[in-house]
């Protein structure tokens, strides 16, 4: 039993102990190229979070880290057969309600540990502020963090290099043979502004790629995956053992 993996702990052991910390893993349930399982982003979420938080407890940090949510948003995806969607407004009320039991409960730290690209708490976030203006929310997104551009040929997007080598280091027995994958081609907009970054359109993505990834998985291996993983691990960990010495009444210098 690891107690700081509610899932698995049990109520004599937390019922005397206030975790500092709340992470709540958020994936999505989507495919990934031909080569990964539709849980990609669940499996990356769980074995993240997990990891991050036995490294921060074991530097100090009382952390707890929730069970999974297993669908974000896929609305661009409505043809792609079984990309299962949450709307962004169902998202809402699903923080909203575990927003409620922590603050109810004086835990006051909350991070979202974020694998899916689709998912965007930032709008999420500032309206909750108001409702809990005692808490300090926060979204971790991985796939943001620079520092390891390096170890990739391709970085890609979705299912490419990146995410393959991770899931070759965590769960090798759900990635297929590379030779079964895709190439990961994927067109741009013919709106060459919408190319550029400072304007934003959806893309449907099955004009947009052909095998549902973004991104040559080709270059992928474990090793690769295992280096990247580690140096989540630190990096998150660290920011939790900061998250959770905060004192919010004092965030600023």
């Amino acid at each position: 039993m690891r107690s700081y993996i509610l899932e698995e702990t049990n109520w004599n052991a937390q019922k005397d102990q206030l975790p500092e910390v709340a992470v709540l893993p958020w994936g999505a349930t989507e495919a990934h190229n031909y080569h990964m399982p539709y849980g990609t982003d669940n499996y990356l979420a769980s074995r993240l979070a997990e990891s991050c938080g036995k490294a921060a407890c074991e530097k100090g940090a009382k952390v707890v880290v929730l069970p999974t949510i297993s669908y974000g948003v896929n609305t661009g995806q409505p043809d792609i057969l079984l990309d299962m969607n949450l709307n962004p407004s169902t998202q809402f009320l699903i923080l909203k309600d575990l927003i409620t039991v922590l603050n109810r409960q004086n835990i006051k730290k909350f991070v979202i540990l974020n694998t899916h690209g689709g998912n965007d708490f930032k709008q999420h976030i500032r309206e909750l502020n108001l409702l809990f203006p005692d808490m300090l929310l926060t979204q971790c997104n991985w796939f943001k963090m620079p520092g390891f551009d390096h170890l990739f040929e391709d970085l890609g997007e979705h299912a490419g290099e990146v995410e393959t080598s991770l899931m070759m280091h965590l769960h090798p027995e759900l990635v297929m043979p590379l030779a079964t994958a895709g190439l990961g081609k994927a067109k741009k907009f013919s709106v060459k502004v919408l190319n550029q970054g400072w304007v934003w359109a959806e893309r449907q993505w099955s004009k947009v790629t052909a095998d549902t990834g973004i991104g040559n998985p080709a270059k992928a291996t474990a090793e690769k995956g295992a280096i990247l993983f580690q140096f989540l691990t630190d990096k998150i960990s660290d920011f939790l053992v900061e998250l959770a010495e905060a004192d919010l009444g004092d965030l600023y210098e």
